[in-house]
């Protein structure tokens, strides 16, 4: 298209956003400006009391149920799974999907996109984040994916034609912002800094003309195209441009293509970033969706158009009584006169000073003059009328909304703690379609990401993957490993994490946080032992990995070894081994044991022996000594 085309397409576009989003946006910025800015009492009504010398009041109740509804969702995070789909998709690669995405969360500051996003539709009826790519380093040509928050919700137009729950089916979307003509011409030398035409304009609403600056806008478009699809001779079916970006890889796993080219219809995305007189920039989106993910609070379609509610647009007028009713009785006891003393003629000549400063000042005594001293009037009393309109204003403010004192955290008439809980209970049930909302719009945005992982994450490189956990470790993608298992690698099996192959698909839950469950879990394991204490040794080192102190997983591993094996699962095959092995163990130290006496006894009768045979030479010899004696004395005898 030429730059002239393009221009005409995209003011045309945007003025029929402006058209179709004006109620919208102009009942959201009232709510917002009411809610949370408190601007409550309309202007004229205001400047008539003020002229007037009379109050004001905005007690201000509506950003509590804010509040409760967004926090309630900031306890019970939505997390996004991915599961895969075809025979082409493997589990293990889809948990590298889910670790990514996790990684991709955390880095990018997510939960903040998401809180954003949130606070507005239930502030104003719509909120939006988005999904970027940024280079991982400064030094670097690897991109990474991040979530976004949108800090200005009245900066988005989306595709008026939309019909989607979640919008996944935008076909156009403008990004708009104004810049200082100093910092336009720096980024865009040359370019011309002319603003878009004011009917177009007039649809933003706001102060945004004033001063020196430039209104930009990016202009997302999705268009029909045509891809070519690859078969390959490992049965995967690619598109050209994934083949190309990892074709020394496929030719390392002696991976070609067969057959012939099939071309088939698809859809790209394209985003312009453009002035009213010119296309500054244009990049070809990777992603078959544009990144931009609304947030929408209570959804209605009437006369074909979408009309987004918030929580507080019913409960204004109710504020508006409230704040009445309340400056009302204010104005009243302060306008109320004074409570005076009566007494009878001259009573008060006596210390008449101190009579006369006797409502403003406090006096140690007063005296009077007469028999009967001076009596008070009793005060009118504060004004019941106006008090009860007050409440049932409060009353009506919690009717609208559906949250109600045990809601609040405030004392009700339960007493029990299950009546307690149930009334909460009610209170979330009420409200839970804006966090239900919030987890549709994360699912689109897993979606997404799904779709983007593969096209971003395209060459061979190590990413960090989370665990449900947080924890971290590095896993190699869309290259060949040598597997971690022992096992795998004695017989030399490889792996490969391809995020490019297969499909996946996504769901989103919506509870605690892992920290929340985790310390939850060891609660009700503590509460487990103490009603059962036999369970200690069985579940003691699942309780201390649950605990969050240093030292617990140290302690769990010393615990773990001490647990039975039937707690641990074992087969009872492997158990009745286990006891057979046992029994010959001990035969085996038996028999040991009876060797080692026999040889003993051996030893005992060899000895024996020997002392046997010594005391026999012995005996001898002292024969032998004793004859050579006998026969020396015969012969002396016989000289």
């Amino acid at each position: 298209m030429k730059t002239e085309d393009i221009l005409k397409d995209a003011r045309e576009a945007f003025d029929l956003a402006c058209e179709h989003e004006s109620e919208n946006r102009r009942e959201a910025l009232d709510d917002i400006r009411f809610a949370r800015l408190g601007e409550q009492w309309p202007d004229n009504v205001r400047r008539d009391r003020e002229l007037d010398g009379r109050p004001c009041l905005t007690i201000n109740r509506l950003p509590a149920f804010i509040r409760q509804v967004v926090n309630d969702a900031r306890q019970n995070k939505p997390a996004i799974s991915c599961h895969p789909v075809d025979d082409g998709a493997d589990p293990e690669t889809a948990e590298i999907f889910n670790g990514l995405i996790r990684n991709i969360e955390q880095s990018s500051d997510a939960e903040v996109a998401y809180d954003t996003a949130l606070d507005f539709a239930v502030t104003g009826g719509f909120g939006y984040f988005r999904i970027n790519t940024r280079y991982a380093g400064e030094d670097s040509f690897d991109q990474d994916l991040v979530v976004e928050r949108v800090a200005n919700p009245f900066s988005i137009y989306g595709d008026p034609n939309s019909t989607a729950a979640d919008s996944s089916d935008w076909n156009t979307a403008f990004v708009v912002d104004t810049l200082p003509k100093a910092a336009f011409e720096a980024r865009w030398k040359g370019a011309d800094a002319v603003d878009w035409s004011a009917d177009s304009y007039a649809g933003l609403g706001g102060p945004w003309m004033e001063g020196d600056r430039v209104m930009v806008a990016e202009y997302w478009r999705r268009e029909a195209v045509m891809k070519t699809l690859l078969a390959l001779s490992d049965g995967q079916v690619v598109e050209r441009g994934v083949y190309e970006a990892q074709k020394a890889m496929f030719d390392a796993l002696g991976v070609s293509v067969i057959g012939r080219p099939r071309q088939v219809a698809s859809t790209k995305v394209i985003q312009r970033i453009m002035t009213g007189a010119e296309v500054l920039e244009t990049v070809d989106w990777a992603g078959r969706f544009i990144p931009i993910v609304p947030v929408y609070g209570e959804e209605l379609h009437v006369d074909g158009k979408r009309r987004l509610r918030s929580l507080v647009r019913d409960a204004k007028d109710p504020q508006r009584m409230f704040n009445y009713w309340r400056t009302t009785s204010t104005e009243l006891v302060a306008l109320a006169p004074k409570a005076p003393f009566i007494g009878r003629k001259g009573a008060f000549e006596t210390d008449a000073s101190k009579w006369a400063t006797a409502n403003v000042q406090t006096h140690a005594y007063i005296e009077y003059d007469g028999p009967e001293p001076p009596m008070r009037q009793p005060f009118s009393g504060v004004p019941a009328g106006a008090l009860q309109e007050a409440l049932n204003a409060s009353d009506d403010m919690k009717s609208i909304m559906g949250l109600h004192d045990a809601s609040l955290g405030a004392r009700s008439n339960e007493t029990s703690g299950r009546a307690i809980m149930a009334r909460q209970r009610e209170g979330d049930v009420s409200t839970f379609h804006y966090i239900d909302n919030l987890s549709r719009a994360i699912r689109h945005a897993g979606r997404i990401l799904i779709d983007l992982i593969p096209k971003v994450y395209s060459a061979p490189r190590v990413v960090r993957v989370l665990g449900p956990g947080g924890e971290a470790r590095l896993a190699p993608v869309n290259q060949t490993f040598q597997a971690a298992d022992p096992a795998d690698q004695a017989r030399k099996i490889t792996r490969i994490y391809d995020l490019a192959v297969g499909k996946y698909d996504l769901t989103v839950k919506s509870g605690p946080s892992f920290t929340s469950r985790r310390e939850e879990a060891a609660t009700q394991m503590i509460e487990l032992i103490r009603a059962y204490p036999q369970a200690a040794p069985v579940i003691g080192d699942l309780l201390a990995r649950n605990l969050d102190w240093p030292g617990a997983d140290e302690i769990a591993g010393r615990l773990a070894a001490m647990v039975p094996d039937q707690a641990k699962g074992a087969a009872p095959e492997v158990e009745a081994a286990k006891a057979q092995m046992a029994k010959l163990a001990q035969a085996l130290q038996a028999a040991g044991a009876k060797i080692a006496a026999l040889e003993q006894d051996r030893a005992h009768e060899a000895r024996k022996l020997e002392i046997e045979a010594f005391e026999a030479e012995t005996n001898r010899m002292r024969t032998m000594a004793a004859g050579a004696s006998s026969a020396q004395s015969q012969a002396r005898g016989a000289a």
